[in-house]
C-alpha cells in the first residue's frame, strides 16, 4: 500500500544531508531514521505486533518525539469487542509509567476510557429487573449509545493543557454513570480505546488513530469467557450476534482510518517489548546527554 511501510526498504539515503541542517533538523531526522528502523524490524519479525503501519505516522512520532510538536499527544485505539484493544492500551500506559517513574517524570500520560462515556441508563435497568433482561432490548454496540461529542471535548481540552473531570461508567451490570467522577490533568500522551474510539463523530480528536484486529475465533473465545464473568447468561448468543452484526457496520471500516493496524493476538509481552525500544531512543536523545555531563 502507498505511504505504508513494507518489508526490507533500506533508509541510508538519509544519512549524508545531516551536515547542512541546524541542529534541531538533525534532531528530528534522526529520530525518524531510528524509527523508521525500530518499525521496520519489528515488521520483519516472524512474530510482528503490526499488520499496517502508515510512515506519515512515523513522521508525525518523530515531530513530536523531537519536539518539534509541543502540545500533548492524543492517541485512539479502536477494535471490536475483546479484540484486545483495552489490555494493549493498558500495557501502554504501564510500560510508559515504569519508564516515568524511573526518571521521575510527572504527568507523562493520561488515560481516557470510552465505555465511561455510555448514558447512564440505570433506570432502564431497574425497570427490565436485570442486566440481562436490559442487553436484550438496549442496544450497546452502536455509536449512538455513547456520549461521544463529550468524549471529543474532553480529549480537546486535554491535549491543550488543561484539567477537566472525567465521566466513569459502572460495567458491573447497573449501567449507571457518574459524572464529573474523576479528575484528568493534562500530560504528555491521551490515550483512549473502545469500540467506537475511531468513528466519525471521534477520530479527528486523535493524532495517532490505531485499530487492534484480531481472528473471529479469538474473538469469539473471549467474548464468552468475558460474558460468563459478566453474567450475561442466555442473553450472551444474543448480545455476540448482535456485537457482531454490528461490528461489520460501525467498527470494521474505521480500520480504514488507522495510521497503525495492529494484530490482537499477538504475545502481549511483544508490545511491551517495542514500546521499550522507543523509550530507549527516548534515554539516548534526551536522557544519556544528561547523564554523561
Amino acid at each position: 500500500m502507498q505511504n505504508t511501510l513494507t518489508k526490507t526498504k533500506n533508509f541510508e539515503n538519509i544519512k549524508n544531508i545531516n551536515g547542512f541542517l541546524h541542529s534541531d533538523n538533525r534532531q528530528f531526522l534522526y529520530i525518524e531514521k531510528r524509527l523508521n528502523l525500530i518499525f521496520m524490524n519489528e515488521m520483519n519479525s516472524g512474530t510482528s505486533i503490526f499488520r499496517k503501519v502508515k510512515k506519515s505516522a512515523i513522521h508525525k512520532m518523530a515531530l513530536f518525539l523531537s519536539k518539534n510538536i509541543t502540545r500533548s499527544c492524543s492517541i485512539g485505539i479502536a477494535g471490536e469487542t475483546a479484540s484486545g484493544k483495552s489490555t494493549i492500551a493498558l500495557d501502554i500506559i504501564d510500560t510508559i509509567e515504569n519508564f516515568a517513574r524511573e526518571y521521575c517524570i510527572k504527568n507523562v500520560i493520561t488515560r481516557i476510557n470510552t465505555d465511561d462515556y455510555y448514558y447512564d441508563r440505570s433506570d432502564m435497568v431497574k425497570k427490565a429487573g436485570s442486566f440481562a433482561e436490559f442487553a436484550k432490548h438496549y442496544d450497546l454496540d452502536v455509536p449512538e449509545a455513547l456520549e461521544l461529542e463529550l468524549m471529543k471535548k474532553h480529549i480537546k481540552t486535554l491535549v491543550f493543557g488543561n484539567t477537566v473531570y472525567l465521566p466513569e461508567y459502572d460495567m458491573s451490570g447497573t449501567a449507571i454513570r457518574k459524572d464529573n467522577a474523576k479528575l484528568a490533568l493534562p500530560s504528555k500522551i491521551i490515550i483512549s480505546e473502545g469500540l467506537f474510539t475511531l468513528t466519525d463523530k471521534i477520530a479527528d480528536a486523535f493524532d495517532f488513530k490505531i485499530y487492534v484486529d484480531v481472528s473471529s475465533q479469538i474473538q469469539k473465545e473471549r467474548f464468552y469467557k468475558r460474558a460468563q464473568e459478566r453474567s450475561l447468561g442466555d442473553s450472551a448468543d444474543e448480545v455476540y450476534e448482535n456485537a457482531s452484526n454490528k461490528a461489520k457496520t460501525h467498527i470494521h471500516p474505521t480500520a480504514a482510518k488507522a495510521d497503525i493496524i495492529l494484530s490482537g493476538e499477538a504475545d502481549r509481552s511483544a508490545y511491551k517489548k517495542f514500546i521499550n525500544q522507543i523509550i530507549q531512543l527516548i534515554k539516548e536523545v534526551y536522557f544519556d546527554k544528561i547523564s554523561a555531563t
